[in-house]
């Protein structure tokens, strides 16, 4: 009989939003501000170290956790930059976030379990969930108080099946860095219902005046029930290397690697030293990354503000501005499909990141370089200008 699994068949459809409708234009000269996609190139010496262990034969299998060198210098890291105590027994190497949330969800998740997200939530984790068998709920995060976590707005989507939480700090798509007062407030609804903390954290380096990144893991009683992501994708201009790492207690260690060997064996051996130069390498060159991103996010916002029917505020981190479009009176995706259409300016619908999201756009300050970004805003400002 010629048919697929369920969880195929009975599961959201995968999708990339605006960045799909945008590759059927093909030829036409659009701006992508819609895609995570870092513009910068990955920094040489990352390069080099890759290219070194190439070199030097490092073309073979290697150990499933991810080598021994990466994972004592991710453990260092994890220790001394995250409070996260770590040995690289509690590190597993994969093939970035996406992989990792993959690996965690499957391994912790059975048929009927649900996992709370908050909204506006990031869209890629609800697929993995209900590829697992599990059921998406959603705590709602109220625009009006700046996406403030509150313990209240997750309790009350807890269930006796509630298994777990994501939790995507700094956030995508709203730029909030979460207080440690916020994080502690979920850390406590965790503990008192004996819930796992999911905490992907791609973005813990691309923070601005001043904000701190604290990884919930480091809170007191967390780092038992937290399995914590990460990846080189954002932070070092990686996202084509696809790598990244978990960091997970030892009871559930030997979960993960069932799935992720059974999923892709190990990750790339040779790419891994060049993420250990990453980590080791001068961290001057992960402040100027940051420091042009911080630059963009300036320009665009200010740049936002003076466009009527749009109000944005300055994100806290991460590499994406969420204008408020409520006072144009249109629906987001509709917004957006006709900026795609008569600016040929490519950004994504709030919409696609919940209901809470409704009111919003999502723009990739990240992803294009100065020039193509102030030609995207002078094609943003006719547009609204024209409404």
């Amino acid at each position: 009989m010629r048919r697929v699994a369920k969880r195929i068949s009975q599961t959201s459809a995968k999708s990339f939003g605006m960045y799909d409708k945008a590759a059927r234009l093909a030829g036409e000269d659009l701006i992508h501000l819609e895609v995570g996609r870092p513009h910068a190139d990955t920094p040489a010496h990352i390069k080099q170290a890759t290219i070194a262990a190439l070199n030097d034969g490092k073309v073979h299998y290697s150990d499933p956790r991810g080598t021994l060198e990466l994972r004592e210098t991710l453990a260092a890291k994890l220790t001394q930059r995250n409070s996260i105590k770590a040995g690289p027994q509690d590190v597993l190497v994969t093939n970035g976030v996406t992989h990792a949330a993959f690996v965690a969800f499957m391994a912790m998740f059975d048929p009927g379990d649900e996992v709370i997200l908050l909204q506006p939530h990031y869209p890629q984790h609800v697929g993995k969930i209900e590829l697992a068998g599990a059921v998406p709920v959603f705590a709602t995060l109220d625009a009006k108080d700046n996406y403030t976590i509150h313990a209240a707005a997750i309790e009350a989507g807890v269930t006796s099946r509630t298994r777990a939480i994501v939790l995507v700090n700094p956030s995508n798509p709203t730029g909030r860095v979460y207080s440690r007062v916020e994080l502690q407030a979920l850390a406590d609804v965790a503990i008192r219902h004996d819930l796992i903390v999911i905490a992907d954290e791609v973005y813990e380096d691309i923070v601005y005046d001043g904000a701190r990144h604290i990884s919930i893991a480091a809170l007191d009683g967390m780092q038992d029930r937290t399995v914590t992501m990460f990846a080189f994708t954002k932070s070092y201009a990686m996202d084509g290397w696809r790598i990244g790492y978990l960091a997970a207690p030892q009871w559930l260690m030997p979960a993960l690697l069932k799935i992720a060997m059974n999923d892709v064996t190990h990750v790339n051996t040779f790419i891994q030293d060049g993420a250990r130069a990453a980590i080791e390498g001068p961290e001057a060159v992960l402040e100027g990354l940051v420091a042009e991103d911080r630059g963009k996010r300036d320009f665009v916002v200010r740049s936002l503000n003076q466009m009527p029917g749009v109000r944005c505020a300055l994100p806290q981190g991460t590499i994406y501005a969420f204008p408020d479009i409520s006072e144009t009176g249109i629906p987001s995706q509709e917004l957006a499909d006709r900026i795609l259409r008569e600016a040929h300016v490519v950004v994504e619908a709030g919409s696609f990141y919940g209901e809470a999201g409704e009111g919003h756009l999502r723009i990739c300050f990240g992803s294009e370089s100065n020039e193509r970004l102030e030609e995207g805003m002078r094609r943003l400002t006719a547009f609204f200008n024209s409404l």
